[in-house]
């Protein structure tokens, strides 16, 4: 995504990447143009406090200015609040190129002021093969390119760490909670950790998978889950996606949407007895 974004800087300034200015672009070092967030960092408050000065000052080189972001489906509502009033009317000859592979936890009030460039993402299989060809555990590739969003390199970071097959492990956990004393014991182990993300995207699979198998065998009652109580965790843990940025207590929310569903399922499964 920074790679892409620093590409279409290159249009915005009619530069190629071997001239002075495009090789400056490249490599982050350009005056004219600033890229946040520091790589490898989230988004920050100070990061917007910082382009929301440097904006009110004229170019340097020549008459446009522009700030990359990266990762901004990554801000959190604080610092694209700051954002907002600079997206909205912009000094004369600054642009801004937001990246984001997600637009769920963009606010309403940002998509509204900027214009959408959406990018065809590699597809499941594309990636899975790419990753098979590079060797591996072919499950593991399959899993990975079906929660990546498309992002190769994500894909290739999440078959080489350690971290994701306690991803996978967690939200099976998770995903087996039948009862509320067990929602409240998996929302307590999983609720401080880092990969959230990537944790309900690993809920959603098996859920999703899960109705598949019900409705494939027309049965309603499932094994361990009724089909309707699948179609209501399927629905909130895409709203859980959703809510994610905006949400302070993960904890919290892994209680709601596992107590959820299982209420569901209770009341489910007293109207077919």
């Amino acid at each position: 995504m920074r790679f892409a974004l620093k590409y279409f800087c290159l249009a915005l300034f009619g530069a190629d990447e071997n001239s002075r200015v495009g090789s400056l672009i490249m490599d982050e070092s350009f005056s004219d143009v600033k890229v946040y967030p520091a790589v490898g960092k989230k988004p920050s408050v100070s990061d917007a406090d910082e382009i929301i000065g440097d904006c009110a000052l004229k170019p340097i080189e020549g008459d446009k200015k522009a700030y990359i972001f990266d990762c901004f489906d990554g801000a959190s509502a604080t610092v694209q609040n700051k954002l907002l009033k600079a997206l909205e009317e912009p000094p004369s000859g600054v642009y801004f190129l937001l990246g984001a592979t997600s637009l769920a936890p963009v606010l309403p009030t940002i998509r509204s002021r900027v214009k959408l460039l959406e990018i065809q993402p590699f597809s499941e299989v594309q990636i899975a093969q790419a990753l098979d060809r590079l060797g591996g555990d072919s499950r593991l590739n399959a899993l990975a390119a079906s929660s990546c969003s498309g992002d190769f390199g994500q894909a290739q970071a999440m078959v080489s760490g350690q971290w994701f097959k306690e991803i996978l492990s967690a939200a099976q956990e998770i995903c087996r909670a039948d009862s509320l004393a067990k929602a409240g014991e998996v929302s307590l182990k999983y609720g401080d950790v880092k990969e959230k993300t990537q944790l309900l995207r690993q809920m959603q699979l098996i859920y999703c998978g899960q109705l598949k198998n019900c409705l494939s065998q027309g049965d309603i009652s499932g094994s361990t889950f009724t089909r309707p109580a699948l179609l209501h965790a399927v629905g909130a843990v895409n709203k859980a996606l959703e809510d994610l940025n905006f949400n302070a207590g993960f904890s919290a929310l892994l209680y709601d949407i596992t107590a959820g569903i299982i209420r569901e399922n209770d009341k489910w499964k007293k109207l077919l007895v």
